[in-house]
């Protein structure tokens, strides 16, 4: 087995990084771009010299694929341990001297079990890997790692065929104006409370025929009653559908996983369980259904789909609105290890704007890149008066739809910060009469 150039390129960065004396690095890389045959490789380098290995993930279910990809590599696992970071905290005396740790998914590490343990092995070369340095709450991850060593992005790996291009439709958006905000995320119970609706089911149903009809999807879920409930509805429209969560026993998972490989399960109903890391077959169509702030979790789940096949056409449902807050999976990001400012955080004024078009015609949704504003899906020519949306990545959408320059009387119509910006500009209003409006919305 031979890596690819750029893999090749970004083992021989990682050797240079550390023969330059730098103690820990963090390779970011986009989902797909193949992480796991890279540390691979580099684990296999490392155990020919006879030197230790200690490999750390956060899921159980990660530990015997990875050693499975390890032994296949190569990787001499006589001088290499695999293991569940909170079963390492528990065993640390009991560990061997590993002389580099990598961490998988790597934007976990600022976490206090990680803490503890690299603390433990100061001397241990660090290396981290992920397609996201960056935590929901803000927070770099420059006290863990010294350096970013950066690999390819995900348009190129696209249009050298390492990934499969893809088509993003986002038809009708569930109204997540109520859904209640924990911890910087959207709290599970209300937006369970939104989503569990059957005009909301029926919307999944009739899209998904429409732009993938008979098409393996996997449907991404905000809690297991919604998942499950998700899989039924599937099923009581004649489309076989399985749920899978965390509790599935294994014996049980590896006969679905099998099923959905083999073409007799066309769609896999689950929370977040197959998102980072975890194995399934390819997938033609990803669902979104569960509304997020997660940049991480939100690339994770839409690039699910894009695994390369010749003549592939990649597929991404998005009902809650994911692409409003992010812009799409493979837009380019420019990422760093600082951590940024708390004021800066809350104030969606100092974020980017990512311009993004819904084609009313077809719902494509997409990313302009010039001023010729042309669906490229059915060609449909956007008339001038029509506006691009423009969002920051904090921004809670109400509800998708096309938008005009002109507003009437109501400021009802405005879906996001930006739009209370224009309207408050049209009518002369302060800034205060800004934060009150977003702020009785929930998007503050």
């Amino acid at each position: 087995m031979n890596l690819r150039p750029y893999q090749t390129a970004l083992v021989q960065k990682v050797h240079d990084t550390f023969r330059r004396g730098v103690k820990s690095a963090c390779i970011v890389l986009p989902c797909g771009g193949g992480k796991s045959v890279i540390v691979a490789e580099i684990a296999k380098r490392t155990t020919q010299k006879l030197n230790r290995v200690l490999f750390l993930v956060h899921r159980i279910e990660l530990c015997e694929q990875i050693e499975h990809t390890f032994r296949a590599w190569g990787v001499d696992m006589n001088f290499c341990q695999i293991c569940m970071v909170q079963t390492a905290c528990r065993r640390l005396k009991k560990l061997s001297l590993p002389s580099l740790i990598i961490t998988d998914e790597s934007h976990h590490s600022k976490s206090m079990s990680y803490q503890k343990i690299y603390d433990f092995f100061p001397e241990s070369y660090r290396l981290g890997v992920t397609a996201t340095p960056i935590r929901l709450d803000g927070s770099g991850l420059g006290d863990v790692y010294e350096t970013l060593i950066e690999g390819v992005s995900a348009k190129w790996l696209i249009e050298n065929n390492f990934l499969s291009p893809y088509t993003y439709y986002a038809p009708t958006v569930a109204d997540l104006n109520g859904i209640k905000i924990q911890r910087g995320e959207f709290e599970v119970k209300s937006a369970e409370n939104v989503l569990f609706n059957r005009t909301v089911f029926g919307d999944v149903i009739s899209h998904y025929r429409k732009f993938a009809d008979g098409k393996q999807a996997i449907c991404y879920c905000v809690s297991i009653r919604h998942s499950e409930a998700m899989a039924k509805e599937f099923q009581d429209n004649g489309i076989q559908a399985v749920h899978i969560d965390g509790t599935t026993p294994k014996t049980e998972r590896q006969r679905i996983i099998e099923d959905f490989r083999n073409g007799r399960i066309k769609i896999l109903c689950n929370v977040d369980i197959i998102s980072e890391g975890f194995d399934v077959p390819d997938c033609e169509c990803v669902i979104l259904l569960r509304p997020t702030k997660s940049l991480t979790l939100f690339i994770q789940q839409s690039m699910r789909t894009m695994r390369y096949k010749p003549e592939k056409s990649a597929i991404i449902i998005d009902h809650v609105g994911n692409y409003a807050r992010f812009g799409m999976p493979d837009a380019d990001r420019q990422w760093t290890l600082e951590s940024k400012p708390k004021k800066a955080r809350q104030k969606s004024d100092d974020l980017p704007e990512i311009k993004v078009l819904q084609c009313p015609e077809c719902f494509c949704t997409f990313q302009p890149e010039d001023d010729a504003k042309i669906c490229p899906e059915c060609g449909y020519a956007f008339p001038k008066k029509e506006r691009s949306l423009d969002v920051e990545e904090s921004t809670e959408l109400r509800q998708i739809t096309g938008f005009t320059l002109k507003y009437d009387d109501s400021p009802d119509q405005c879906r996001n910060i930006h739009d209370l910006q224009k309207y408050a500009k049209q009518k002369n209003y302060k800034l205060g009469w800004i934060y009150y409006q977003a702020k009785q919305r929930g998007w503050l």
